[in-house]
């Protein structure tokens, strides 16, 4: 697919580029507090009159702000708050039966995994997973995993899944998963291997359900100055490892001159692409920037992030960590 888009591209703009196919949508998407690129999102495809957004959060205050902020633009647009900690498998568990419970939501269109945290100190969840891990990619895979149905029942079922360029950092360690209990940690190797995990698990869903209509996708927003970053020194120390693992593999980033920064209507523009356009049905799986299919000659995609090998051993992996296998046939 030929870019028609680039990093200038905005939210806004593809919103009204693709208002007929957001029409009359239920999209689902985590991890929409106020200030965060799942807030804007949401806040944007509004415009286009969706029949439902259904917002999660672990904190439901913060969730039920940014729906009072569409109610008050789009007092015609429907929304929904469920309570979705990822980091807890029985939170996970108790929002799916939540939503699975919905008699009056019978198919939900598209999902738009957006949750997510990065670079914080190391950290193990309450089942014992490493926290950028377990939040960003294990929470996402099963709670996706018992609501596949619903999506399923969609005549257009959609799959997001929010990545990063990030991935470059690493690949899932397979035989090291949470850093030997954090004796071995490194932020933002955590981080890769979490956004290689969002890759891998949108890879997996296209080549086990695409037959059924599932397109699934994962993108790269760019760099944007959300709470996402709330925990990383952008003037400091963070800054300056992000920069060592970058020149330890050898990553051209290493040597670029600063971040590229986007605004917040730049960032949510490839969540829009990813959600609505129609030709990704040509693109199942594929990884995203800047509003189209990145290029793996020119732009960030490592290999480990687009291997079926990979993707299916990070999926056993998963149903082994969550302790619940599904199978598709």
């Amino acid at each position: 697919m030929a870019p028609q888009y680039n990093a200038e591209t905005t939210g806004s703009e593809l919103v009204t580029e693709f208002a007929a196919q957001i029409k009359g949508k239920v999209i689902l998407t985590t991890g929409v507090s106020p200030k965060s690129l799942g807030a804007q999102f949401v806040q944007l495809i509004a415009e286009a009159e969706p029949a439902l957004l259904i917002l999660t959060g672990r904190n439901t205050t913060k969730s039920q702000q940014t729906a009072e902020v569409v109610a008050k633009a789009h007092p015609n647009v429907k929304t929904r708050v469920l309570k979705l900690d990822l980091g807890s498998l029985a939170s996970v568990r108790e929002g799916a039966a939540e939503v699975n419970s919905w008699d009056d939501v019978p198919h939900i269109d598209v999902l738009v995994n957006n949750a997510g945290i990065m670079a914080v100190p190391f950290a193990l969840t309450a089942d014992g997973y490493e926290s950028q891990y377990a939040t960003n990619h294990l929470g996402h895979f099963l709670f996706t995993n018992l609501i596949i149905d619903k999506l399923l029942k969609s005549s257009e079922p959609r799959l997001v899944s929010v990545s990063s360029d990030a991935h470059r950092f690493s690949p899932v360690r397979f035989d090291d998963n949470d850093f030997h209990r954090g004796e071995n940690y490194n932020k933002w190797i955590a981080y890769g291997q979490a956004k290689t995990a969002n890759m891998l698990m949108a890879l997996s869903f296209a080549e086990k359900l695409g037959k059924k209509g599932l397109v699934a996708v994962s993108l790269h927003p760019g760099v944007i100055g959300t709470n996402l970053g709330d925990a990383v020194d952008w003037t400091g120390g963070d800054v300056a490892l992000l920069n060592s693992v970058d020149k330890t593999l050898g990553n051209r980033e290493a040597w670029e001159d600063g971040l590229k920064w986007k605004t917040h209507d730049q960032g949510v523009a490839t969540h829009v692409f990813a959600a609505f356009h129609p030709s990704l049905k040509d693109h199942n799986g594929a990884y995203l920037q800047d509003a189209h299919v990145a290029d793996p000659w020119t732009e960030t995609v490592k290999p480990w992030g687009t291997s079926p090998v990979e993707a299916e051993r990070l999926w056993k992996l998963s149903e082994k960590q969550v302790g619940q296998e599904f199978t598709y046939n």
